[in-house]
């Protein structure tokens, strides 16, 4: 029988676990110089490599490599000096020279007298915790970058959506700047580049850059592009900056500007125009990332960028220092801001198109012997196109005026271009028949032949010359009935209503009116009265107290007043004709008894100050006064400061005081016009400077702002 073995002390079982754990022990002498090391376990060769022979007598650092935080270690040392226990992770450094992290906890003994005589080491090797630490801190940084993008690329979209806003664009990299990049600018190409703070909806994009000179010594390097950009291009070619304005290269590119070229190439050109704004910058970077602004069809302009350097928050140099968040975002933005300089130009020019084949088809102010008449067209300022809202005045015979009003459904080319055909057809048939229902029943007949496209109403009106004044005959095509207003009271002219032209079917009717003098015609589209809170009848009713209302005694007064009252935001087209019968007996005694005065109550939008310019010259011409040019300038500068600078409704009022127009502007902000020097590398600022040119002028407080003042001084020559 064999003998049981005898047991093993307490410290041979303490021995043995020390070398069986997994965990790295060390031991050092407190009491020699650099404390060296005097003991480690199996588990510290396993981790390090290096061996109980290859340590013993060596100081602990020997860990340590050219990666080794002195700053992660310092909980070490602190600890040592102390003589207390303590812990820190930092990065060590095997035998083989590989890294790893080292969870190192430290512990001083002491003799029984209390002296230090070692320390105790326990180190765990925690590389795949930190990995995977580091991992989840970057997966972290990555999915804020993204929310940050993502946020970023919304609050683009959202300043696009005010495209009118002067400096969107600046607004735009500002944003960037804050968020994603350390500079940004925009340029657009309007047949050659420029800094842009804002969108000219006006300009004409050539879609290729101004032709330059020979090649430029700036350096470029060519990018593949993100995966929504198309193929990069194998060679930008020398000047690569012109190359991605003519779209024949891809972007993002990065530029180099540390030297200026001397040409006019397109890179020379932004090089120089790029430096010092680059020199004012921390570090002063030389190279920057160009990316295309590109529109539907051609590249429309170049946001150029600084990004953060990757090493810290500072500037950094061109591509290398871009990342893909950071790039993603600013494709984005140039995307979003490419679209939306594309789209405005495009609504623009479609809008110009319209407005002036419109206005083309448009009469001329009427002068008729015998009647007073005044004529009114705008396009709703809020479409992007014109509609087809038109009237026409016809001398039909010496003693017989013809008058039309009309509305074609619709705001766009084809609309404007239908009330064109519609107005010819109109005018042939007025002057060979002159009366209106069998005139609408010929246009009837034609219509439906030529199949205009759109639906259309309208009113046709003679008035035929007599001994006693002038008699009136009328037809309505599913138009809306006008005015006759007599001695303050108005009065529908509902007879001889039909069908929508070239729906008829059936003999039109025709009414008939005695007209005195002093009467008054009011024409008009739906546009005038028509609104989204109120009933079509409603419409006519309002239209019917302003016009009785109205003191003027002329048509261009009259018109103006009901203007006043009615269409100060109207929601579609408005076009509108007034005629008066003059009554020779009281129009001058009257004229000289009450003083000539106008007022307007205006929207607080941009679209206001023309309307107050071309209420000025209707004015100028209704009153026969001089200067009209001049009054045109000084109450477009007064409304434009109340639009920009004030609040809430402008009240805008003219009188002839009998020595020259007296205009009055009233806003509801307090403050006082202030005359400037202008805003430096702005256009405007100079609006009271003008004023003071043109006019006398002051301002006082009102009971919710100010009234601003100005009379205009007569030009020389006209005493």
């Amino acid at each position: 029988m064999t003998p049981d073995p005898p047991a093993l002390s307490l410290a041979d079982v303490r021995d043995r676990a020390l070398q069986a754990t997994d965990v790295s022990f060390v031991i050092t002498d407190a009491t020699r110089p650099g404390t060296p090391i005097v003991w480690v376990n199996d588990a510290f060769t396993r981790t390090t490599g290096y061996t109980a022979e290859e340590v013993v007598g060596r100081n602990p650092n020997l860990l340590r490599g050219p990666a080794t935080d002195d700053v992660t270690a310092a909980p070490l040392s602190a600890a040592v000096t102390e003589e207390r226990p303590g812990t820190a992770t930092v990065l060590n450094y095997r035998k083989d020279g590989r890294p790893f992290w080292n969870q190192v906890s430290v512990s001083p003994v002491h003799d029984d007298a209390g002296r230090l005589t070692h320390w105790v080491g326990v180190q765990v090797d925690v590389t795949a915790q930190v990995d995977t630490q580091e991992a989840q801190v970057e997966a972290v940084k990555v999915e804020r970058r993204a929310r940050t993008g993502l946020a970023i690329v919304t609050q683009v979209s959202e300043l696009l959506t005010e495209l009118n806003d002067p400096h969107i664009l600046a607004d735009i990299a500002g944003l960037l700047q804050h968020e994603v990049v350390v500079w940004a600018r925009f340029y657009l190409d309007d047949g050659g580049l420029h800094p842009a703070e804002g969108i000219d909806a006006h300009a004409a994009a050539r879609g290729r850059g101004r032709r330059h000179g020979p090649p430029p010594h700036a350096t470029v390097h060519q990018l593949t592009p993100l995966p929504e950009a198309a193929a990069a291009a194998a060679d930008a070619g020398p000047d690569a900056v012109q190359k991605l304005l003519d779209g024949v290269a891809d972007g993002p590119l990065e530029l180099d500007v540390s030297r200026v070229p001397d040409d006019d190439s397109a890179s020379g050109w932004l090089s120089g125009e790029l430096r010092p704004s680059l020199v004012a910058l921390p570090g002063a970077p030389t190279r920057v990332v160009v990316m295309p602004i590109g529109g539907r069809r051609r590249v429309l302009g170049l946001l150029v960028v600084v990004p953060f350097a990757a090493a810290g928050e500072g500037p950094g140099e061109g591509l290398a220092d871009l990342d893909d968040s950071a790039r993603t975002v600013l494709y984005l933005t140039a995307r979003r801001v490419g679209m939306a300089v594309d789209n405005v130009r495009l609504y623009a020019r479609e809008h110009e198109l319209a407005e002036t084949l419109q206005r083309a088809m448009l009469p001329e102010q009427a002068e008729v012997q015998g009647l007073d008449i005044w004529t009114y067209y705008a396009p709703n300022s809020e479409h992007a196109q014109v509609g087809g809202d038109w009237y026409d005045v016809l001398q039909i015979a010496p003693d017989v005026v013809g008058i039309v009003i009309g509305d074609v459904v619709g705001h766009d080319v084809e609309a404007a271009a239908s009330m064109g055909q519609l107005r010819s057809v109109v005018r042939a048939y007025a002057y060979e028949i002159e009366t209106p229902g069998p005139v609408l029943e010929r246009v009837d007949q034609l219509v439906a032949g030529m199949r205009i496209p759109r639906a259309a109403s309208l009113v046709l009106a003679t008035l035929r010359r007599s001994a006693s004044g002038w008699d009136l005959e009328y037809s309505r095509a599913g138009h809306l009935p006008a005015l006759l207003v007599r001695d303050g009271h108005a009065t529908q002219l509902a007879d001889a209503p039909g069908q929508l032209v070239g729906f008829g079917g059936r003999p039109r009717a025709t009414g008939r009116s005695d007209l005195r003098p002093g009467d008054v015609l009011i024409f008009y589209t739906d546009g005038l009265i028509e609104r989204r809170d109120r009933s079509l009848q409603a419409g006519i009713q309002a239209l019917c107290d302003a016009a009785e209302q109205v003191v003027a005694i002329d048509s261009a007064g009259v018109g103006e007043e009901v203007l006043s009252r009615l269409a100060d935001a109207p929601e579609d087209d408005v076009a509108v004709v007034v005629v008066r019968v003059p009554d020779p007996e009281s129009d001058h005694d009257r004229l000289q008894r009450s003083p000539r005065r106008r007022r307007w109550q205006l929207p607080s939008e941009p679209a206001s100050i023309g309307r107050a310019r071309h209420a000025v010259l209707r004015t100028c011409r209704a009153w026969d006064l001089p200067d009209a040019a001049s009054a045109e300038l000084v109450v477009s500068e007064l409304v434009a400061n109340a639009v920009l600078h004030g609040w809430g409704h402008v009240a805008l009022r003219l009188f002839d005081t009998g020595d020259g127009l007296r205009i009055e502007v009233e806003d509801a902000n307090p403050a006082p016009p202030v005359a400037t020097d202008g805003h430096p590398g702005r256009v405007g600022g100079y609006g009271i400077q003008i004023v003071e040119r043109l006019a006398d002028w002051g301002w006082r407080p009102s009971g919710t702002g100010k009234l601003v003042w100005a009379r205009v001084r007569p030009a020389a020559g006209d005493g």
